[in-house]
């Protein structure tokens, strides 16, 4: 029987030892576990406490969090005890940038050291992080270099980086003296306009100011008490003239282009300098190549910049759909990008739509005789030409040129509720297009289910919208033959909301002849020393009679454009502004 007692007493102990290493390893896992949830919680004090140094873990752990953020996760991965010597590994991933994309992933190796029943997290920061007993880290971003240009569509740079200053003029800055210097560089800067920004006694930005400007008082305004220059790079236009409204789209593809290839660094700060712990280098990034083009866009901000009311000028290629120039003038560039989105009554301009509709219909040739009286009651409706002009029965094509609204009312009227609504999708008016670089909006053309409301459709009124990109998309469609895939990015057309119909053979260079007849022998024959010049005008009511914007579409071989002028009270501001446009090319 002893043999069988001195076995039964060897096992028992052995029972009470593994017991013991198992309680061990269960109170090392609890103590790992709940450094890793500390550290996830971006809680440095309560990780500190875990640790064998806890004052230089709180430091050390506290400027992690403050450098680096706390959006990280700390998972714990193999736990063994060791006899008393813990070893662990941590498996820690942090998030940075704005969408939280960037993400950062490594195992780190610890140990523990047990005392009395407890454990102790041995403090070695590189546990934590890569580097971070090396010293402090931090995050940046790498811009790719060089970095990318956009360019307009011979090459020329449109948009390129730049460094610019900006003046912060802090409270009890003298405002006499930072006015005047900055006044013949920016009027709108006067002493009585930055003593008002300051009243709040927050410091302001007075102004944002490119090196040529900057260089002649740049040592004056720094030697001003509350003063401050502060550099940053921007993309602006290489030519400060221009203001197209395209180009806060270009930028911000550039943008999205940029922060697509953009790489990143996390650097430890140690004595010998800095020393990158972990990221990824910036991919290359080429120039984005633009449809724009810049001798038209100043030809076309000349044309409006004499209009004192709101104007915009856009102009389309019609073999490609790509946008040569969006322009306006300073008060439309006050209201925002009317050019692209601006949505107003397209009046005569719209009756290029209307004959579309009324010649696919069956209901006249451009040789039909028909009525042009200079007021008629149509439908309830009474429709007047401007000034009553009266042409009796004269053929289409001369309605046209001469703009009869009591011609075209009659037409659209014995049109089907959606007659128009077809016609204009056919011309790209009231579809809409997601393309790189830029957003718009052609309009809108309701369907008509009343005679009255097809009435006033049909001389471009009652609910029918366009923008002059739209007004420009259906001159381009008109020269085209069908509608062109508008695009700003060459090579990246806009995609469609919706396919319409296709434009009938003929009906295009139908309505072009007739475009040709307005300048030669209608309303628009101030452009006729333009050679093969196409075009018909618009004047829209708002409000009420005494109110009018003014309109041209045109068509000049493979150019189609549009030309708004708000408030203008008849087309001829606009038709005037197109001349000299064209003119200048």
């Amino acid at each position: 029987m002893r043999p069988l007692r001195t076995v039964t007493v060897v096992l028992l102990v052995a029972t009470l030892l593994l017991a013991g290493c198992s309680d061990a390893g269960d109170r090392l896992r609890t103590t790992v576990a709940a450094f890793a949830d500390a550290l996830s919680r971006g809680d440095a004090a309560a990780a500190a406490a875990l640790t064998t140094d806890e004052a230089a873990a709180g430091k050390t752990l506290g400027a992690l969090f403050d450098s680096l953020g706390k959006d990280v996760h700390v998972g714990v991965g193999a736990v063994d005890d060791n006899d008393g010597a813990g070893t662990f590994t941590l498996d820690t991933t942090w998030k940075f940038g704005p969408d939280k994309q960037i993400r950062w992933s490594y195992t780190g190796n610890g140990r523990a050291t047990a005392d009395g029943d407890a454990w102790k997290i041995q403090w070695d920061a590189a546990a934590v992080a890569p580097g971070l007993d090396k010293g402090p880290l931090t995050f940046s971003t790498l811009v790719a270099q060089p970095a990318a240009r956009v360019l307009d569509r011979t090459g020329a740079e449109l948009l390129t980086q730049h460094v610019v200053t900006l003046v912060d003029v802090a409270p009890g800055a003298d405002a006499n003296a930072v006015a005047a210097l900055l006044n013949p560089i920016a009027p709108t800067i006067t002493p009585a306009s930055l003593s008002g920004d300051l009243a709040a006694g927050k410091p302001v930005t007075a102004v944002t100011l490119r090196d040529d400007d900057l260089a002649p008082i740049e040592a004056q305004l720094t030697a001003l008490p509350n003063v401050t220059l502060r550099p940053q790079t921007r993309l602006l236009a290489t030519d400060r003239t221009l203001t197209s409204p395209t180009l806060s789209g270009l930028s911000e593809l550039w943008q999205q282009r940029m922060d697509a290839a953009a790489g990143w660094a996390v650097t430890a700060q140690t004595a010998a300098g800095a020393q990158r712990v972990g990221g990824a280098d910036a991919k290359p990034v080429g120039d984005i190549s633009s449809t724009l083009d810049i001798g038209m866009q100043r030809a076309a901000e000349d044309a409006l910049a004499s209009l004192p009311t709101p104007a915009a000028l856009v102009a389309i290629q019609p073999s490609t759909g790509n946008l040569l120039t969006v322009a306006q003038n300073a008060p439309a560039d006050a209201q925002g990008p009317i050019a692209l989105t601006g949505l107003y009554p397209p009046g005569s301009t719209f009756k290029t739509v209307t004959v579309s509709a009324a010649l696919q219909a069956g209901q006249v040739t451009p040789d039909s005789v028909v009525g042009c009286p200079g007021t008629e009651n149509i439908e309830g409706r009474q429709i007047p030409n401007d000034n009553d002009f009266d042409l009796g029965q004269v053929p289409l094509h001369t309605a046209f040129a001469r703009s009869c609204n009591t011609t075209m009312g009659r037409l659209a009227v014995n049109l089907p509720p959606d007659g128009l609504t077809k016609a204009a999708a056919q011309l790209g008016l009231g579809i809409d297009y997601t393309a790189p670089g830029m957003t718009t909006v052609t309009g809108s053309v309701p369907v008509a289910d009343t005679s009255a409301l097809r009435v006033e459709e049909g001389i471009g009124q009652g609910k029918v919208t366009a923008s002059p990109f739209g007004m420009a998309l259906v001159a381009a469609t008109l020269a085209h033959g069908s509608v062109p895939a508008p695009a700003i990015v060459a090579g990246q057309p806009g995609k469609a909301d919706r396919t319409p119909e296709p434009l009938p053979a003929g009906v295009d260079e139908q309505v072009q002849a007739m475009m040709r007849e307005t300048v030669t022998g209608g309303t628009a024959t101030q452009l006729q020393d333009i050679p093969d010049m196409l075009g018909k005008t618009g004047t829209a009511e708002y409000i009420d009679d005494q109110h009018a914007h003014g309109w041209f579409v045109g068509i000049r071989g493979d150019l189609a454009l549009a030309v708004f002028v708000s408030d203008a009270g008849s087309s001829t501001p606009a038709v005037d502004a197109a001349g000299r446009f064209l003119r200048a090319l």
